[in-house]
């Protein structure tokens, strides 16, 4: 059997679920707004876990090669794995608050992946207490065993990103799919005014309106998130808001004002024509 489809199973054991609630209730204790969106990576454009794992990761890597080569390196390889213990809090917060806007079977994963590179942390915080005593074998030894835990943990951040597509921009692939040209979705009067978000659909794939008098701003209908469809949302303070997780989106532009999305909606260009309402790609996307 695949090691893809062994990870499977542990997205569907639930007895994982109470470890999961576990880091969902850590996670909440984060509040909404500016620090969250930094941990999401809502500035960055993508998600910030990916990013910041390669600090720690790279630093306990470099203690372990450090610790395989001749010559006296103990001083410099007990200093990367200092820092990989330092920089790895940070990143292990960013990637719990990612994982408490997934479906269940991302978080029981999360869990296998959190406990792994708890393990590992834990390993390499031994490390360093035996390395400050001057147990270098058992430093060395150790360090070595931290690493080869936090592949594992690795590997399941592989599988939530690659194969569950944790992170990943939900809609990017529905831009290939719309026709360029200028396609009628309705009459003006057919999308409420001032309320919630109206919905369209083009070729099939949705399309989200939101209409202000003889105004229409358009995008894309699916969150870039996980895949929600934005018509049963909400709007407030020129923001679109994703039904399922929360994320905020600007109505004229479709950039992303608050997470977990950090990935901004695709704005179609509109138009009123005797009444009918026109969508298109921006002429970018041409």
């Amino acid at each position: 059997m695949r090691l893809g489809e062994r990870v499977r199973e542990i997205e569907r054991d639930e007895r994982l679920d109470p470890a999961a609630s576990v880091l969902q209730r850590l996670a909440d204790n984060v509040p909404e707004g500016r620090l969250r969106d930094l941990l999401h990576g809502v500035q960055l454009g993508h998600p910030l876990h990916p990013l910041s794992v390669q600090v720690p990761l790279g630093a306990w890597l470099s203690a372990v090669v450090l610790d395989l080569l001749p010559g006296d390196h103990r001083r410099s390889a007990h200093a990367l794995v200092n820092a990989g213990l330092v920089f790895a809090l940070p990143s292990s917060v960013s990637g719990i608050v990612d994982l408490a806007d997934q479906h269940d079977r991302q978080k029981r994963v999360g869990v296998a992946h959190a406990a792994a590179n708890g393990l590992g942390y834990a390993l390499f915080g031994a490390s360093s207490a035996a390395r400050a005593a001057d147990r270098h074998g058992w430093g060395r030894a150790l360090a070595l065993a931290g690493l080869g835990a936090v592949a594992v943990g690795g590997s399941l951040g592989g599988h939530l990103a690659y194969y569950r597509a944790s992170g990943a921009n939900s809609a990017d692939y529905l831009v290939d799919r719309f026709p360029g040209d200028w396609s009628d979705i309705g009459t003006l009067d057919g999308f409420p005014e001032g309320g919630p978000p109206g919905r369209a659909e083009v070729d099939g794939t949705e399309v989200v309106v939101v209409r202000s008098g003889t105004t229409v701003h358009a995008a894309l209908g699916t969150c870039t998130h996980a895949g929600a469809p934005l018509a049963e949302g909400s709007v407030a303070d020129g923001c679109l808001r994703c039904p399922w997780h929360g994320s905020e989106f600007r109505v004229d532009d479709g950039s992303v004002v608050h997470g977990p999305a950090t990935a901004g909606l695709e704005h179609l260009e509109t138009s009123v024509v005797d009444g009918r309402v026109l969508v298109r790609l921006p002429a970018s996307h041409a």
